[in-house]
């Protein structure tokens, strides 16, 4: 019988077998093509997988190695600008390779973080380094860019650029993206998102010179950070793509298109509402102008001794690139009065000597654009200071001219306007003096509505200024030429000079100190010294030759200004006596010779204003010091001028505490005051007494040289010391009678007539030790009945108008 199989037997056979039942077809073609192609595929990326492997160890063998070492980044500092202040907290200057304010993270506000983040790195709070989503979008984006023939775009982070930044040079290379991209890889290994971020902030260029937000905030807005308006973080944010392709004056419509970019970006991430956004896009886009970017107290002399102080103390790498926060003593508003006085005192005194013509000439006026050139700066031969301008004749008669301004406009001036040039005053002829094509320098006078042009000139001769704090020596204000602008050599400080009579108040307090009296009396007689062989008799003359007054007191010597009497005086006392007191006031070390007296050796204003602060500071001498404190980058104080302890201060008291004295002892305080007492009574009847109407107790001594080469006042209130020196560069003849009280003190009476008009007067104050006695200001005895000036003077205790002893001829015979 047939052999029966089961059905699901069969089936059973066939799949273990491998056998196939007849009517299965074979394999189609598509199917094996299929098949093979998966094979293909998988071995191509087995292939491909391992040549990215081998790349990648290729990349990091060739690259990876000798890498910049960027751990240094976790305690970066970079180089801050060092800032000087006035003492009122008014800027004065800046030093810095870069111009740079550090600032913590922490202290920057988050929307100014928030405004960068949007438009330079959307994933940097998430990604390790390297964007992979923003370089795949750069990537399908720059592909439609080179079909446009359009700038690609980048698609660097935060991070490469600080690695791009700090660590690597700027060179465009495929090595150089590739360091990038590992630095920034293991950057964010070491360092937090939040350091990343803070060098970032701190060390991007932004234009106008800043580097950082900090200082971008400051040029571009005159703002600190967390003043800035959402729209001023957007458009700082918009900068560093390019800042000179985004200028918010040369580039304005650029600038608002990629300020309105960063806007919608924060909108996008969801920083800002859109309502803030769109508040923000309408707001101006308005930058503080240059001259607010770059306003400074006007004091270059003084700034330049702040600089050369912190340069010689702290070292050049320290001033430009510490981030010092340095306050100084300068008041500016002493230092203008300074500035104007000055100014007004050289103009007032060349003015005396006459107009030496045009500051320049414009050929063919007529077929010339005087306007453009008198305009430009660069086409001027000579600079001329702001509170004068160019005007050239454009018509001139013998009642007038006719001037042309920069800009166009045009002036008449009258014989007035030009009176102190012409020969014979407002009645001279102007025609006689001008000619068309003449450009002179004009000071506009008047009010605003009514301007008039008055003719000037440029001074040649020159000056300075030093106002002092006697109490502790601190600069309140100096000027140390003319021309403030040219700053290259400060008078005040480097110009030595023979202060002339302003010496003799130190003979005279070696003479108290002595064992004088302000009331002893001194021989003002004719004198003749034999210099030795070969060397012509020495007759010194007071300044008014030929005239001598007989015995005079030691207060009349000083207040006359008389030559003769100091010269008995220096010779009684010996003239090393003299050159002691002169070392231990400051004033060098003269030569002990008796010419010395007079003032023959070299000074500065600067010395000379320190020495008379040493007299009124009641013989404690301090140096002047342009420096109050210095803090460094991090806010502490690295240098103070008062180091003195308090330990007093800050606790509650119905009296100031009691702080030791600041300077050191160089002379007796009775002795001092003594002179200075002399010294005011320069001022009421002496040599300048001029300055007496100012009605202020006012002392000091003018000072005039031989053949007037130098005029000289140093003065003082009892809180105020002021030095003000007149004389050309190269020392020639002031002229006639151009003496220190005709020429220097009306400089100093302008100074303290406006530098004193908000304060008390307060007197001078007497040390203990001093009685103050009535006498005959002529005799120096006791007043008589027909004593005609009787006056108040200061002896030391002890001593009085019975001690004045008998009369100081100086000299055995009249030819020593």
């Amino acid at each position: 019988m047939p052999l029966s199989v089961d059905p699901n037997d069969a089936a059973l056979f066939r799949r273990t077998s491998g056998l196939k039942p007849e009517h299965q077809a074979p394999p189609s073609r598509w199917r094996r093509w299929t098949r093979r192609l998966a094979v293909g595929f998988g071995l191509a990326g087995l292939l491909g997988l391992a040549v990215g492997i081998v790349a990648v160890i290729v990349v990091l063998s060739r690259f990876g190695q000798g890498l910049p070492e960027y751990r240094q980044l976790m305690d970066y500092e970079p180089a801050e600008t060092s800032r000087t202040y006035a003492a009122d907290g008014q800027p004065l200057g800046r030093y810095a390779e870069q111009d740079r304010q550090f600032v913590p993270i922490r202290s920057i506000p988050e929307q100014v973080a928030n405004a960068f983040i949007a438009a330079e790195d959307r994933n940097f709070w998430t990604h390790s380094g390297l964007d992979y989503v923003g370089i795949a979008r750069a990537v399908v984006q720059n592909a439609g860019r080179i079909a446009d023939g359009r700038r690609l775009i980048g698609a660097s982070t935060i991070t490469q650029q600080v690695a791009k930044t700090f660590l690597l040079s700027r060179t465009v290379s495929i090595e150089r993206k590739v360091k990038e991209a590992l630095l920034a890889l293991r950057m964010e290994r070491v360092l937090s998102k939040e350091r990343v971020l803070e060098l970032y902030l701190n060390e991007i260029y932004l234009g106008l010179r800043s580097y950082g937000v900090a200082a971008a905030a400051r040029n571009y807005f005159d703002k600190s950070l967390d003043e800035l308006s959402l729209a001023e973080m957007a458009y700082l944010a918009a900068l560093p793509k390019g800042p000179n392709n985004y200028h918010p004056e040369l580039r304005r419509e650029a600038a608002l298109e990629r300020r309105a970019y960063v806007l919608r970006r924060m909108t996008e991430e969801g920083f800002v509402t859109a309502e803030d956004a769109s508040s923000a896009r309408a707001e101006p886009l308005t930058s503080v102008a240059r001259e607010g970017r770059d306003a400074l107290v006007a004091a270059p002399h003084f700034a330049e001794e702040v600089r050369r102080w912190i340069d010689e103390s702290m070292g050049e790498e320290v001033l430009y690139q510490g981030g010092l926060t340095v306050t100084t003593t300068l008041e500016p508003s002493l230092q203008q009065i300074a500035t104007d006085v000055l100014r007004d005192g050289l103009e007032a005194y060349d003015r005396r000597h006459g107009y030496r013509g045009p500051a320049w000439t414009i050929d063919d006026p007529e077929g010339t654009d005087w306007a453009g050139q008198l305009s430009d700066p660069g086409a001027r031969p000579v600079r001329i200071p702001p509170h004068l301008e160019p005007a050239m004749v454009l018509e001139v008669d013998g009642q007038g001219a006719r001037v042309g301004l920069a800009g166009g406009a045009v002036m008449d001036m009258t014989r007035a306007d030009m009176a102190w040039a012409l020969e014979g005053g407002e009645d001279g002829n102007p025609a006689e003096l001008l000619e068309p094509g003449d450009v002179m320098l004009v000071e506009m006078l008047g009010s605003a509505e009514e301007r008039q042009p008055a003719l000037r000139q440029l001074p040649e001769v020159e000056g300075a200024l030093v106002a002092l704090d006697p109490r502790n020596g601190r600069v309140l204000a100096l000027v140390g030429g003319y021309g403030e602008g040219e700053f290259g050599f400060n008078r005040a400080t480097q110009a030595k000079r023979q202060p002339g009579s302003a010496f003799k108040p130190f003979v005279y307090l070696a003479a108290l100190e002595d064992g004088l009296t302000p009331g002893s009396l001194v021989l003002d007689a004719p004198l003749v010294i034999d210099q030795g062989p070969h060397l012509e008799e020495w007759r010194p003359q007071n300044y008014a030759a030929g005239r001598f007054y007989g015995p005079r007191t030691l207060r009349d010597g000083l207040e006359r200004s008389r030559n003769v009497m100091t010269i008995r005086l220096a010779n009684t006392l010996g003239v090393e006596r003299v050159v002691e007191v002169a070392e231990r006031f400051g004033l060098g070390l003269p030569q002990p010779f008796l010419a010395t007296a007079l003032g023959t050796t070299e000074t500065t204003p600067l010395a000379l204003a320190s020495a008379y602060a040493t007299l009124l500071n009641g013989g404690r001498r301090i140096e002047p010091a342009f420096v109050e404190r210095v803090q460094d980058r991090h806010g502490r104080t690295i240098h103070r001028r008062d180091m003195r302890r308090c330990p007093a201060c800050g606790f509650e008291s119905e009296l100031p505490p009691d702080l030791p004295l600041l300077g050191i002892p160089v002379a007796d305080p009775v002795n001092t005051f003594q002179v200075t007492w002399m010294l005011k009574g320069v001022v009421e009847v002496g040599t300048a007494r001029r300055l007496a109407n100012l009605g202020m107790p006012l002392a000091g001594k003018t000072g005039t040289t031989n053949d007037f080469l130098d005029a000289w006042f140093v003065g003082f209130s009892p809180n105020l010391v002021v030095c003000v020196f007149v004389g050309y560069d190269q020392p020639r003849n002031l002229g006639r009678g151009e003496s220190g009280g005709r020429v220097a003190a009306p400089i100093f009476g302008a100074f303290m007539e406006r530098a004193l008009a908000q304060g008390s007067a307060s007197p001078f104050r007497i040390p203990d030790g001093v009685d103050m006695v009535r006498i005959d200001a002529e005799t120096g005895r006791r007043p008589a009945p027909d004593s005609e000036r009787v006056i108040f003077e200061a002896f030391a205790r002890g001593t009085g108008p019975e001690s004045a002893g008998a009369t100081v001829r100086g000299f055995e015979d009249e030819i020593y």
